[in-house]
């Protein structure tokens, strides 16, 4: 006779749940502290005209109006969305293809290009770019290394130059956050059985056909946390934008989280400022839904 599972007292079946909660409520308390009230406080404030010291004038969604129209701050958010290009899609891509090399032909010293293609996520970012300021300046590495293979005319100034501006910002971030995404791939790889590796060759499936019939199936979770942390380095980005460009030539590589900066703390506009937070952290979001949304496996 199978023995019957055994019987909870009454009164103790919801004990073991609230227990978790009672776990969870300091970080919980932490969080509605540091990120849910600020972000209330935030939108609040986007109601209002505000310089930071005088009693704000309320506008209502008068800010949020303004950043419609504005063509600045319109051009803000279409700079952060080409730059995704480079901090998601072609970092993703990279990410894939040395995933796909180094999973498949395992040498000695492959730890060594793994610790040199992850070495820019240890680096701060400002210090990464003033590096990169260094590189893509007038007798910079760049402009040295096109004019040792004869390409004299590509030479230029990069990061003052209106045209390859924002394609010299974009380049940094696909440098920075390729080694993250190929780290995240690679442990992704670690849970591929390796039968189906040996079935996949044994039916005659080459390097390509292995990889995307067998690897990349197996990627799907970590596809999508690629693209929701290099979509959100993206549309918030800064720290490598106040550094390398301050935002020019001109307007050219003006972003969002840059936008804020001097809408709040160089121009008194904390109301504006305010708003334009809330349309960056709403885009973000949506994003972020999006991807999960298009990456959740069926059960």
């Amino acid at each position: 006779m199978p023995s019957r599972p055994p019987v909870r007292p009454p009164g103790t079946r919801g004990r073991g749940a609230w227990r978790g909660y009672v776990y969870v409520l300091p970080a919980f308390l932490v969080y509605v502290a540091f990120a849910v009230l600020p972000a209330l406080h935030t939108a609040y404030l986007s109601l209002f005209e505000w310089d930071g010291v005088t009693l704000g004038e309320w506008v209502g969604l008068g800010n949020y109006q303004e950043i419609l129209q504005d063509s600045m701050l319109r051009r803000s958010v279409f700079n952060a969305l080409v730059l995704v290009v480079f901090f998601s899609f072609i970092p993703i891509a990279l990410g894939l293809a040395m995933t796909g090399l180094l999973a498949r032909y395992r040498r000695p010293g492959m730890g060594a290009y793994r610790f040199l293609f992850m070495l820019p996520q240890v680096i701060p970012l400002v210090a990464v770019g003033v590096t990169w300021r260094w590189l893509y300046g007038d007798d910079g590495l760049v402009n040295q290394a096109f004019s040792a293979v004869g390409l004299d005319g590509v030479t230029r100034a990069w990061l003052g130059d209106f045209d390859a501006a924002l394609v010299a910002v974009g380049l940094v971030g696909t440098w920075v956050l390729s080694g993250l995404c190929m780290m995240l791939f690679l442990s992704g790889v670690q849970k591929v059985d390796p039968n189906l590796y040996e079935a996949a060759r044994l039916d005659g499936a080459g390097p390509v056909r292995e990889f995307v019939s067998v690897t990349l199936p197996h990627l799907r979770g970590e596809l999508a946390v690629a693209m929701t942390v290099t979509t959100v380095a993206a549309l918030a980005s800064f720290d490598i934008v106040y550094v390398t460009t301050n935002g020019g030539p001109g307007e050219q590589t003006t972003v969002p989280g840059l936008l804020v900066y001097r809408l709040a703390f160089s121009e008194g506009k904390v109301g504006l400022a305010a708003a334009l937070a809330v349309v960056l952290g709403c885009l973000i979001l949506a994003i972020v839904y999006l991807i999960n949304r298009l990456s959740r496996t069926e059960t």
